[in-house]
Parts: structure tokens; C-alpha cells; sequence
């Protein structure tokens, strides 16, 4: 069957697509994954057929709409203008190159951002779609959306009340600054009719099958969910054999005890050179050791001193589970990365679903409270660190979930569900209308 997988955004938004799509090839299956070019050499290293879409969120990120995304860490209406602000210049090319690599397509599966272009061409083709979400969507009054900052209002009604609330914010924010984007193009591209309501909205979208790509120790399955909602695990790559440390990085893991990795993967920054001062500062509080990773974050080349060492890339299941604590911005890779080694995690969230991640982590006991990024200090980030490479009661939660997330087996498992609605040819209810 020729599948095409839709998906955008950062390394930790497409690697997880390209775990499910390596499973499916080897079933078999013709896969295709339209992504940003920059990460053509990772569908390259696993064999996967590669559709480019316009767009460097690395670029985005860079510019002046992208840094005042990363600075609406507790607003998501503020958040959601921004997303689309930053985007929009390139959304109707992004748009088209999705309905070009899915010209020949039996089956779409697609990530979040990719969610309107994704069942519109599915409506114009006739064709199943699956949505396959690394964060969760459906409303429930047991946590909050996970653009929304988690709050305890002290009466459980209020809290309840509240993160219903934020669902239907986050619900009305995006088709408000959608809409006028995604008809356009629907009427000039696919010469469909414009949506009149939020298709999210209706009883057919809210009972085709979900997909969610985390654990479910980490987000337990809601009760108002329905049973057309997995949580499969998460979706992790396989392990890559020819990857080969450098001399120097194993030396110094060899030097000493188990060092702590900060890095903040693609939160690209203007003021790298503050931030690092702030992470050498908390270092030289804690005498800890560190490894710091460049990443998109930009850690500057400040003058580091002997148990400090910066590296440009390690792969995160090799090197997490070596080190006595991770550091990390809280995007969903990258936590989930962190929960499976089993060590302790210490969030430092800028925007969008971070926060929600780092709220989980301290909720389950794996790592301290997060610090948001706009609050961070020396102190602050001190604190932190001491508090997740310490408390025995931290490190040994850590330990035991990442053991349960490593036996999952999440891709298994989503594959197994989607080769299920594959071969029963369900069809009814997979694609707007």
C-alpha cells in the first residue's frame, strides 16, 4: 500500500514519523515522508522515500515572529497567532507540496500541524487518513491542552472547569486565524468548498480513530476518552549501529562520574551568550560536570572550563542514559527521550506544549518543577539540578518509569493498529467532508 506521512516542524515533531514509517516499510508498505529538506539525511539513513515541503522551522525560528513565539510561554491564544503568523508566508507553498507528495497515495497518517491540509486532500482523493499526534487533543477535565499552562485552583471543580477551558480556547484561537488560510487554498487548490465550521469540531472527526504517540504512564488514557483513542507508547527509531562517539566525549565520560547534559534542541536564540553564562554560573555552583549540546539552541563558544565540554550531536538514546541528569527545553522528543534513559529531568520550558511536558515530569516525581525560561537564573537553575541529581526518592521514579516506557514497544503497537483498520477496509468517518 502507498502511504504517504504528512509531518513538519522540528527534529522531535518528524523523528517519531519516521520510526512508524521504517515499520511500515518493513511490512512491506511504500512509504513516503514530505518533510523539511534538512531532514532528508535521516529518511536517508533509514531508507524512506522523501517528498520536500517549503518551510526551515530553523529559519522561522530565527525571525522576528519566531522569537515572539518563543516568548508566549503562558498564553496560547497569543501562542497560536504567532504559530501562524511565523508560518503563514509559507503555508499555501507548504499546503501544495503536501497535495503533490500525496498525488499517488492509498493512505495518508499525518502529525498535528499537518492536520487541515492532511483531510482536505483526503476528502479531495477519497482516500483514508489517520492522525498520528505526539500531543493530546481531546478535551478532558483531568489535565489541561497541552498549549495550555497546567494550573491547581485548589477546588477540584475549578480545576476541571479550567482545563475544559483551555480546549475550547485553544480550539476557537486556532480555526479563528486558520480559517481564512485553509479555505483559500481548499477552494484554489483542491476547488473544494470552504469550511463553515472548525471540521475538529464534529462528531465524525471526534470519533475516527486517534493515534497518540507518548505513554501512557506519562498521559493515562482519560476516562471521557472514547475507545477509538490509543495510546500506543512512544515512537522511537531504531537504534542506529554505525553511529561512533568521538574520542573526546568518551574520554571525558571515562574522567569522572556521571556528568549532566543541558541543551535546548531547536529553541534557536538570540541571547545563546546569556544562556550559557546562566548554565556555566549553575555549574560551577553545583561542581557539577556537563556536557552541553549546541544543538539549534546556540550555546555560545564562551570559554569553558575542565569538566564542561560542548558536542554538536550524540544520539539521545545512546548518551541520555549516561549522564546523572538531562537539562532540556521539554519539547515531546526530547522528554520522552529523557523518561526512557531513566534519569531524572530538569525542564527549562520557552513555549507551546513545553510547559505541559515539564508539568508532567514534576507530576511524576521524575524531576523537579520547571523553570520557565523567561524566570531562569544561575540560582534557579542550581536548585534544580542539585534537587534531580540528589533526591535518591527522584532519581529511583525515573529509574523505574523509564523501564516500563522501554518495554512499550509504541511503534509495534501503532503499527498493529493501523495495519488492523488497514485490513478491515474501515473507510467511513477517516476523512472530512
Amino acid at each position: 500500500m502507498r502511504i504517504s506521512i504528512l509531518t513538519a516542524g522540528t527534529r522531535g515533531d518528524v523523528q517519531p514519523y519516521v520510526a512508524i514509517g521504517t515499520a511500515l516499510q518493513s511490512l512491506g508498505h511504500e512509504v513516503r515522508i514530505a518533510t523539511h529538506r534538512t531532514f532528508k539525511p535521516l529518511l536517508d539513513q533509514y531508507g524512506l522515500g522523501y517528498f520536500s515541503i517549503e518551510g526551515d522551522p530553523r529559519k522561522i525560528l530565527m525571525g522576528d515572529v519566531g522569537q515572539r513565539l518563543l516568548s508566549t510561554d503562558k498564553n496560547p491564544i497569543a501562542m497560536m497567532r504567532h504559530t501562524i503568523a511565523a508560518a503563514e508566508p509559507v503555508l499555501h507553498q507548504v499546503f501544495d507540496d503536501y497535495w503533490k507528495a500525496c498525488q499517488d497515495a492509498e493512505v495518508i497518517l499525518f502529525h498535528l500541524l499537518a492536520a487541515l491540509p492532511a483531510v482536505s486532500i483526503a476528502e479531495k482523493l477519497n482516500i483514508l487518513a489517520f492522525p498520528l499526534y505526539l500531543q493530546h487533543v481531546h478535551h478532558t477535565r483531568h489535565y489541561p491542552s497541552a498549549a495550555a499552562t497546567p494550573l491547581t485552583l485548589g477546588i477540584p471543580f475549578l480545576t476541571e472547569l479550567y482545563n475544559l477551558l483551555t480546549y475550547k480556547m485553544e480550539d476557537w484561537a486556532f480555526w479563528y486565524f486558520i480559517r481564512p488560510v485553509i479555505n483559500h487554498w481548499r477552494e484554489y487548490a483542491l476547488e473544494l468548498p470552504p469550511y463553515k465550521m472548525n471540521p475538529f469540531s464534529s462528531k465524525e472527526w471526534q470519533r475516527r480513530p486517534f493515534l497518540y504517540g507518548f505513554s501512557s504512564q506519562v498521559i493515562p488514557k482519560a476516562p471521557d476518552w472514547g475507545d477509538n483513542i490509543h495510546i500506543t507508547g512512544y515512537w522511537f527509531l531504531p537504534k542506529v549501529e554505525d553511529w561512533c562517539p568521538p574520542n573526546r566525549l568518551v574520554d571525558f565520560l571515562q574522567s569522572g562520574p556521571p556528568p549532566v547534559y543541558i541543551g535546548f534542541g531547536s529553541m534557536v536564540q538570540r541571547d545563546a551568550e546569556e544562556i550559557t553564562e546562566i548554565v556555566l554560573q549553575a555549574l560551577e555552583l553545583t561542581k557539577k560536570r556537563a556536557i552541553l549540546s549546541t544543538g539549534w539552541g546556540g550555546i555560545g563558544n564562551s570559554d569553558l572550563p575542565d569538566n564542561v565540554i560542548k558536542i554538536d550531536f550524540a544520539p539521545h538514546e545512546w548518551l541520555f542514559p549516561r549522564m546523572a541528569a538531562v537539562v532540556h527545553h521539554g519539547g515531546a522528543g526530547t522528554t520522552a527521550a529523557g523518561l526512557r534513559a531513566g534519569v531524572p529531568s530538569v525542564i527549562i520550558p520557552f513555549f507551546g506544549d513545553q510547559p505541559f511536558w515539564g508539568w508532567r515530569v514534576a507530576e511524576l516525581g521524575v524531576g523537579p518543577w520547571p523553570v520557565p525560561r523567561k524566570k531562569l537564573t544561575a540560582k534557579l537553575l542550581a536548585k534544580a539540578i542539585e534537587l534531580a541529581t540528589n533526591s535518591t526518592d527522584i532519581k529511583k521514579r525515573a529509574e523505574r518509569l523509564g523501564e516500563t516506557i522501554r518495554a512499550e514497544q509504541g511503534v509495534d503497537t501503532a503499527v498493529r493498529i493501523l495495519t488492523g483498520h488497514l485490513t478491515n477496509g474501515h473507510t467511513t468517518g477517516y476523512f472530512a467532508h
